[in-house]
């Protein structure tokens, strides 16, 4: 399965960045699917994650409530981020992962764990 994000970029604090993650493939069904963050000497985090289901179930980190929103399309298998107010410490390389299972044979599937290339987020005062 191979994830293609886009939609990084520099902006002014204060302002928004939306964020995408297109996962390709013979996906049968996608479990969950997240938004991390990395910073220059710091360690990777967990921003935001979907899960499954009608509606799905969100979850974000404390440092990004109510700033950030994550959403998807099912029939895309899209995951996207919506970031708002942000904020200089949110400056990061942001990676998407995907976890589900994929189609290895008329019958047979295996479970995969996916992660973009990453996608700078620069924010300037």
């Amino acid at each position: 399965v191979q994830l293609q994000a886009s939609g990084g970029g520099l902006v002014q604090a204060g302002g928004s960045l939306r964020l995408s993650c297109a996962a390709s493939g013979d996906i049968l069904d996608i479990n969950v699917m997240n938004w991390y963050r990395q910073a220059p000497g710091k360690q990777r985090e967990l921003v935001a994650s979907i899960t499954s289901g009608s509606g799905g179930s969100t979850n974000y980190a404390d440092s990004v409530k109510d700033r950030f929103t994550i959403s998807r399309d099912s029939a895309k298998n899209t995951v996207y981020l919506q970031m708002n107010s942000l904020k200089l410490e949110d400056t990061a390389v942001y990676y998407c992962n995907v976890r589900g299972w994929v189609r290895v044979s008329q019958n047979a599937q295996r479970n995969f764990d996916s992660w973009g290339r990453g996608t700078q987020v620069t924010v300037a005062s």
